[in-house]
């Protein structure tokens, strides 16, 4: 099981390297359910995993001509302060126990992982069906939509805040849609505001969980080097098609997740 537990890891930064998004969606589901972290804890280490490697992963880009600083800056101008306010003030008063319903019992464990899941439908959405309409987007070059843009980093932010997910499937065609910029661009630039929102996110929760950096650095480790074999093959493949069957996979997970924590719990 440890194994499995590695690869699915590497599959993370394969997924950031690869199509710019997505690693977060599946850091999740691995550290509570192969690693056996509690939920709350792990949305704390999948900032840290996804932020690193994401961040690992920007350099090759930012090389390359790949990250759109200006409007990394902006947007994260919003996504950033959000996810950090979130980390800080709002996860600390979330109750152990939010409601009873008869023998039910809606623990905060059992609502992040279905608001997770909820979140990875949605993913899955986006990726099975954003392939074309995106790049018909990246052709019509739309005018710069700075308060949309700025909406948008609220809202990503708040979505990484509470989940710990670097928001990769929502940035993507908030790039090309409201910006206008090229796919490879996109995927770029959409790893250096994942970089940031995740590990300045981090640092809202330094002093309210106790964090295994050990285990931490390796799993990252493996994530970065999972992130590297991503970006080489992206230089190969058409991501395109990566991407919507990994949208299928994300969506068989969130409906597993959804059904195992409400039906089968």
């Amino acid at each position: 099981m440890e194994i499995i537990a590695y690869l699915a890891a590497a599959l993370i930064g394969i997924s950031l390297g690869l199509i710019g998004g997505g690693g977060s969606i599946l850091t999740m589901p691995v550290l509570v359910y192969l690693f056996g972290i509690n939920p709350l804890l792990a949305t704390s280490y999948s900032l840290f995993i996804v932020g690193t490697s994401s961040l690992a992963g920007t350099l090759g880009n930012f090389k390359r001509g790949l990250v759109n600083m200006k409007t990394a800056l902006l947007f994260g101008s919003a996504s950033i302060s959000t996810v950090f306010l979130t980390r800080k003030f709002i996860i600390p008063l979330i109750p152990k126990t939010i409601l009873m319903i008869g023998d039910f019992e809606l623990t905060e464990n059992i609502l992040m992982m279905v608001f997770f899941a909820v979140l990875m439908v949605a993913a899955a959405s986006t990726m099975i069906k954003g392939g074309k309409a995106q790049e018909d987007s990246r052709i019509q070059r739309p005018k710069f939509q700075l308060a949309k843009l700025l909406l948008y980093g609220l809202a990503i932010g708040l979505a990484t805040g509470l989940l710990g997910a670097g928001g990769g499937f929502l940035l993507i065609p908030t790039l090309v849609i409201l910006v206008g910029l090229p796919m490879k661009e996109a995927v770029g630039t959409s790893l250096f505001i994942i970089a940031l929102n995740s590990l300045i996110g981090f640092t809202g929760d330094i002093g309210h969980f106790a964090i295994d950096w050990m285990f931490l650095s390796k799993i990252t480790i493996v994530a970065i080097a999972g992130i590297v074999i991503g970006g080489i093959i992206n230089k190969k493949i058409d991501g395109g098609k990566l991407k919507k069957g990994f949208g299928w996979f994300i969506l068989v997970m969130g409906c597993y997740i959804i059904l195992k924590e409400v039906l089968f719990k």
